[in-house]
């Protein structure tokens, strides 16, 4: 100021000398006098120091629930979880997987030790029980999930056997008095299982049909299977579902298409035109059929034909198939009389979608299978063998297939149940699958990307930062979660990740001794999240802003440039 009080600066040179400073400078600057104060907090200034440091494209705008510039750069600096602060180290084994309860004041953790444990979520973690799964001929746990009220946990492990058993069970846990209620067959154990009410959930069986072609059973099961009638059921079989080319369903889980328009925004920012279609609707009236698993076609007459037809050519020596070409060619054919298509709805928001892994050219999981399960499905009531089945009816046909042309990964739902974010490690551009057994090398940069179940349409642009390692034969599940700001997902490199769902950008690396093979958002809380890794840890992660509110000597936190100042990453 001069003598007379007046700025000696003008406020647009001191704007221009502070878009060249960092943010903590600015703020820093800020303290110097209520002028300086004053044009630290201008709009466009946060503005270009929001796309600056976050390196976000110009074309995206602010998100949609912000308030201004200066606090969305702090949501993305200050309220990501990023700061260790806890270990659990009671797991002996591979920690592979994590689950909160809908309260989030529980969760649960499945490992190679064969126990799955369940936790008390305060502001210091502490295990309430251990389940040892080893006197039921467990190999290991692999996957758990609390039901809609938190009374229930489902827990699914693998048999001992052979190195290339495929069997697994699904075990039903008391969350009162921890009393194993129910035990479930689950084939193959991949399956992992999931609630689709309050007191039922779904498991797999696997039949084999030829060498490379079989059909998957889902399985509906009551939670509480010592009825005191044997006329009630506990059991009523869902879909039937043919794989070709050693296919098989694997990783179920449910969307509840009545949470789709619950507040969670995701907004499609960017040009979205070069995305390709990677969603076939399989329902629709379309005169050509869509490829992939469960094609269904009316009449005996016209698959006696193509039969007939295909069998000349190969006799002829016109064709020349494989055995494994002619097993799977045959399967198609004899499917397409024998398949009921799928079933009108007329937008029921009661529906719910049953999503899974599946395939239709090798046996790596390529595509995702969407199925609408109706409301009078979700029970065990009724026929056991399912209901509307004709005779000539073997298989259920999918409403949907996706195809990602890669291998998948990971799987994981948005809170409103709407936007699915898919782990893919993809397959080299243009390459062909020859032979079932032998799929194209993967990509080990790992895709994550996002598909949308109101639409059936893919948006967003993929989101890349994890990588894995593991060829086709050992690769194995990577599981991620999503938030309603963030996603996050482990990897093989001995990190977790975290993006922001809006902005398409990582906010943050969370640092492992060996492979992350699971990480959880608190469903009640985004700025805690958990990770799970080989290294035999389960380690807590909350956000600067929470760890300053907890350390706190009174309940005022400091301010955000001070923090800022002093941990810059």
């Amino acid at each position: 100021m001069d003598e007379g009080g007046m700025p000696l600066l003008p406020d647009s040179l001191i704007y221009q000398i502070f878009l060249s400073l960092g943010p903590a400078d600015v703020l820093a600057a800020g303290l110097v006098c209520r002028q300086w104060q004053a044009v630290s907090r201008d709009e466009f200034l946060w503005r270009e120091q929001f796309y600056r440091y976050y390196q976000v494209a110009r074309d995206v705008p602010r998100h949609p629930a912000a308030t201004s510039w200066y606090e969305e750069f702090r949501r993305l600096y200050d309220m990501v979880p990023c700061v260790e602060v806890q270990t659990l180290k009671e797991h002996t084994d591979q920690v592979l997987h994590l689950s909160f309860s809908h309260s989030g004041y529980q969760f649960a953790s499945c490992s190679k030790d064969c126990t799955v444990k369940i936790w008390n979520n305060d502001l210091s973690i502490s295990l309430l029980h251990s389940a040892d799964m080893r006197p039921y001929n467990w190999s290991y746990t692999q996957f758990s999930q609390f039901n809609q009220d938190d009374s229930l946990l489902l827990a699914s492990g693998v048999f001992l056997g052979p190195h290339n058993s495929s069997s697994g069970e699904i075990a039903v846990i008391s969350l009162d008095s921890f009393a194993l209620l129910s035990r479930v067959r689950n084939k193959p154990y991949d399956v992992f299982g999931c609630w689709l009410t309050e007191t039922s959930l779904i498991s797999g069986n696997l039949h084999r049909i030829g060498d490379i072609t079989s059909c998957s059973v889902l399985w509906l099961n009551n939670a509480f299977q010592d009825v005191e009638s044997e006329n009630v059921n506990v059991v009523k079989r869902l879909f039937k579902i043919q794989n070709l080319n050693a296919s098989t369903i694997r990783t179920v889980m449910v969307a509840d298409c009545s949470r789709f328009d619950s507040p969670d925004l995701l907004l499609d920012a960017g040009d979205q035109a070069g995305l390709p279609c990677r969603v076939f609707d399989l329902g629709g009236d379309s005169e050509e059929e869509p490829p992939g698993p469960g094609l269904h076609t009316s009449g005996s007459g016209r698959v006696k034909e193509g039969l007939r037809r295909m069998l000349d050519s190969v006799l002829d020596g016109h064709a020349q198939l494989s055995d494994c070409a002619l097993e799977a060619k045959v399967a198609e054919l004899l499917a397409q009389g024998h398949t009921k298509p799928p079933e009108c709805s007329d937008a029921d928001t009661r529906n719910k979608y049953l999503i899974f892994t599946t395939g239709c050219l090798t046996y790596s999981p390529h595509q995702i299978g969407i199925k609408q399960i109706l409301p009078h499905q979700m029970t065990t009531a009724g026929p056991v063998l399912g209901e509307g089945r004709g005779s000539d009816a073997f298989f259920d046909a999918l409403d949907h297939v996706i195809d990602v042309h890669g291998h998948i990964i990971g799987m994981g739902l948005s809170p409103d149940n709407r936007y699915l974010y898919v782990n893919s490690r993809a397959w080299p551009p243009g390459s062909v699958v020859a032979d079932p057994m032998q799929p194209p090398p993967i990509a080990e940069e790992i895709d994550l990307l996002v598909f949308d179940l109101k639409t059936m349409r893919e948006v967003k642009r993929a989101l890349r930062a994890h990588r894995a390692y593991t060829p086709n034969d050992e690769c194995f599940f990577i599981f991620l979660d999503v938030s309603r700001d963030f996603v996050a997902s482990g990897a093989e490199d001995r990190h977790g990740y975290i993006w922001d769902r809006h902005y398409n950008i990582c906010l943050a690396k969370l640092r492992h001794e060996d492979v992350v093979n699971s990480v959880a958002f608190s469903p009640q809380e985004q700025e805690l999240l958990l990770t799970a890794s080989d290294d035999a840890t389960i380690k807590a992660w909350r956000s600067p802003r929470t760890v300053r509110v907890l350390q706190a000597p009174r309940p005022r936190p400091r301010p955000f440039f001070s923090w800022f100042a002093s941990h810059r990453r």
